[in-house]
């Protein structure tokens, strides 16, 4: 097998993942998966895909994520990694999808606008 390229995007948060044949080493920025993520839960949405799929151990997975935070990255990386496992096998997508893991989360930051303090909230007004 080839090495598979897919992008997922969370937030501000971009991961470019590259999935080969392997032993189940997953690499994020050259450092470990339990070194990059600390908590036990983003350690289990980027593992999600492969859960879901008895794929765990399969592949070895390279990661290069940045911006947002970590949260972001880690839902960025599952995105990615729910879109290669439809790659290489059509049946994945009845099994991801229910999920929700190959939508694509358009939720962003709203932007401040000029003559407020917030995007939405305003300067306290004084009537007198």
């Amino acid at each position: 097998m080839d090495t598979i390229h897919k992008i997922g995007r969370r937030k501000t948060a971009v991961a470019r993942v590259y999935l080969s044949d392997g032993k189940g080493k997953i690499t994020i920025n050259s450092k470990d998966l339990t070194e990059y993520f600390p908590t036990a839960t983003l350690q289990y949405k980027v593992n999600q895909p492969f859960t879901l799929t008895d794929t765990l151990g399969n592949y070895d997975v390279k990661v290069n994520v940045y911006g947002g935070g970590i949260t972001g990255q880690a839902e960025a990386i599952r995105l990615a990694l729910s879109r290669i496992m439809c790659e290489i096998d059509a049946e994945n997508r009845l099994v991801l999808k229910p999920e929700g893991l190959l939508t694509r989360d358009p939720r962003m930051v709203e932007r401040k606008k000029f003559g407020q303090k917030k995007a939405r909230k305003k300067f306290q007004f004084s009537k007198r």
